[in-house]
């Protein structure tokens, strides 16, 4: 019979970080970066912790989300007020108006609504990792500089929310359906590329941090593909 962690039998998400119920956001990212150093290989040489950085991964996975965590307390019969916010869903109700403008007035305002925004928020997004991957590489383990990363991360998250609602806001106009695709793509390349680097920041896995990488030089290639579509539409 499989043995089971000590970790996981008869314990919920907050008793396997070590906080309490009320436990802060900062509270909850500190308990498990200081368990994530406890039982990281390199710090830890038992041979049968997985169970272990497994359930720590799973309890982090669900408490640093607010709306998994609210959803959590309810099945532990926790009483909470969730702080969460719905973003509105729907097209525009410009978009109601498109059957009223020709090709080049479409053009025009998918350049100026949709292409110009999100590639000001690609370079954001896309322009700094590596330099952040720099200033991480002195040294990994530390708070500051994994906090830094982390802000980072967020940031990149935020502004990819963003580009995606302006990418649904206005539909592309038909000539332009080449270079929607691109951002398409180069715009899921970083919604996966931010969840690698964040698994990173999670249990220091070099594997996300490099696969990572990756999905940023796929968006960068989107990104240029977009742009040099965009110079010769314009050119025409």
């Amino acid at each position: 019979m499989a043995r089971t962690s000590d970790r996981t039998d008869n314990k919920n998400h907050y008793q396997t970080l070590r906080i309490s119920y009320g436990a802060a956001p900062a509270e909850v990212k500190k308990a498990y970066r200081g368990l994530v150093k406890e039982y990281h290989p390199d710090c830890n040489h038992h041979l049968d912790n997985h169970d272990d950085i497994a359930s720590i991964n799973l309890a982090y996975e669900v408490l640093s989300n607010p709306q998994s965590r609210a959803h959590y307390d309810r099945t532990l019969g926790l009483k909470r007020n969730p702080n969460s916010s719905n973003p509105q869903g729907g097209r525009s109700p410009q978009s109601r108006r498109e059957g009223h403008l020709n090709e080049d007035q479409k053009i025009d305002r998918w350049t100026k609504q949709v292409y110009e925004p999100i590639m000001e928020m690609l370079e954001v997004i896309l322009d700094s990792l590596d330099e952040q991957i720099d200033d991480l590489a002195d040294d990994p383990y530390d708070d500051g500089l994994m906090e830094d990363f982390e802000d980072y991360i967020d940031e990149c998250r935020g502004s990819y929310s963003k580009a995606q609602i302006f990418f649904r806001a206005v539909p592309n106009p038909a000539s332009a359906a080449g270079i929607a695709s691109y951002l398409y793509h180069c715009l899921n390349a970083i919604a996966d590329g931010i969840e690698e680097l964040k698994y990173f920041t999670m249990n220091f896995d070099d594997r996300h941090l490099h696969t990572g990488q990756e999905l940023w030089r796929r968006a960068e290639e989107m990104r240029y593909h977009a742009q040099r579509s965009m110079q010769s539409l314009q050119k025409e």
